[in-house]
């Protein structure tokens, strides 16, 4: 059986869902590769980390709900 190759849309779910997780998991493998074939998903994950940063190097502290919001507005709800 043929395994389906991974959407951008999982992709950045996953990115915003899984930050911190192992990165040689099964999941972060196939975004891994995603990423080496997709520019979109690889600026996205760019502009992610950068945020990242932005957010420990200034100590910011995010409600909880605004998680959900991004989600939403990103279109990557449940």
């Amino acid at each position: 059986m043929k395994k389906e190759k991974i959407t951008c849309k999982e992709v950045m779910k996953h990115v915003c869902e899984s930050l911190g997780d192992n990165l040689n998991d099964e999941k972060c493998i196939e975004i891994r590769n995603h990423l080496d074939s997709c520019s979109q998903c690889k600026e996205y994950f760019k502009s992610v980390e950068i945020t990242i940063e932005c957010y420990r190097k200034y100590n910011v502290e995010v409600p909880e709900e605004a998680h959900g919001r991004l989600m939403k507005m990103l279109g990557l709800e449940d």
